[in-house]
């Protein structure tokens, strides 16, 4: 049965574990997170040492899974919980002995298969397991660009909800700015997050553009919520020492920093057409902190919908050119130059 990484979580800490685990995808984090919690406590360390084992695909013999399914039919030899963990299950080919387990799961063994990437579900062990009701299923897919900023907001949300002390407060240009730098990986997202909140100086409660610059090292000044900033200000000097700061830096490639200015402006080109301008409806429509709606007011002035449309074409127009397409000999500074020249004016 497929099932959410937050609703398998919820029952693990109750308590509740399932006969089978197929924790797919390729975003490795949700599957390390139940992995992890799993192994460190489905069993008391004096079981651990008898009854809890780690296995991993490459090494099976024949690349197939029988051993696995032996050894889960197998009793417990502290006479309780038996754990097989499978790591790299995606080099396994031999399957059968899994489907046949499917039919009769043993109660008191809990098996994790761990499987970088997707298993064919139209094979039919997969379709097998995916719809039988005692597995759990665990699909964890790479996060798009856009639902990055969105995510962090919810990390800390849940932090705050597990916590019985002081709530987390973060400032909203912090999630833009780490999507930006960090991307979609969120093992490092997580990491940069618990730099964060273990740098904070005694007493405070509130993460900032300051603490990321002193901790991760993204600059409170130069950085694409800043870039975005002067462009709606109108501030070419200020747009300018950003762009350049960017093409001399290897943390800020031009073809990642387009991505957050094409998304932006296809939202103010949204904006433009929205009948109801209300704070609350610009969010939901826009999929956008409320927080940022007023750059968007401010944008709006400042680029009518005639100029968005030009806009939102010099960026593919320079998209292009970083790709090689009739840009001989250009460099990024020179794109950024130009490219800010044409927004502006």
């Amino acid at each position: 049965m497929i099932k959410k990484f937050n609703d398998i979580m919820s029952a693990l800490r109750a308590g509740t574990y399932a006969p089978i685990y197929i924790l797919c995808g390729e975003e490795p984090y949700y599957i390390d997170r139940v992995f992890e919690f799993i192994a460190a406590n489905a069993l008391d360390e004096m079981a651990r040492e008898f009854d809890q084992q780690v296995l991993y695909g490459r090494d099976l013999q024949g690349a197939d899974i029988s051993p696995v399914i032996g050894a889960a039919r197998g009793f417990a030899m502290m006479g309780g919980r038996k754990v097989l963990l499978v790591r790299e299950a995606q080099a396994i080919k031999k399957w059968e002995a899994l489907a046949a387990y499917l039919d009769n799961l043993m109660p008191q063994t809990v098996l994790v298969i761990c499987y970088n990437g997707k298993p064919d579900k139209r094979q039919g062990v997969w379709k097998k397991a995916a719809d039988h009701q005692q597995v759990v299923w665990l699909q964890s897919d790479k996060l798009r660009d856009y639902e990055v900023e969105k995510w962090i907001n919810a990390y800390i949300a849940d932090l705050n909800s597990q916590s019985q002390g002081q709530q987390l407060k973060i400032d909203p240009r912090i999630a833009p700015i780490l999507a930006d730098y960090l991307g979609t990986d969120l093992s490092a997202i997580v990491g940069a997050l618990q730099k964060l909140i273990d740098g904070r100086p005694d007493g405070v409660n509130v993460i900032d553009t300051a603490l990321v610059e002193r901790n991760i090292g993204i600059s409170k000044d130069y950085n694409i919520i800043e870039l975005q900033t002067a462009l709606i200000n109108g501030d070419v000097a200020r747009a300018n020492r950003i762009t350049q700061y960017f093409a001399g830096s290897k943390d800020h490639p031009m073809v990642r920093e387009m991505a957050p200015l094409f998304t932006f402006f296809s939202n103010l080109l949204m904006y433009h057409y929205l009948p109801d301008k209300s704070q609350a409806t610009v969010a939901r429509e826009l999929g956008i902190n409320p927080y940022f709606v007023k750059d968007y007011q401010a944008a709006a002035r400042r680029y009518p919908a005639g100029k968005v449309f030009l806009i939102m074409g010099y960026l593919r127009e320079t998209d292009a050119r970083l790709k090689g397409i009739n840009n001989p000999s250009a460099k990024d500074a020179d794109l950024w130059k130009e490219l800010i020249f044409k927004i502006m004016h």
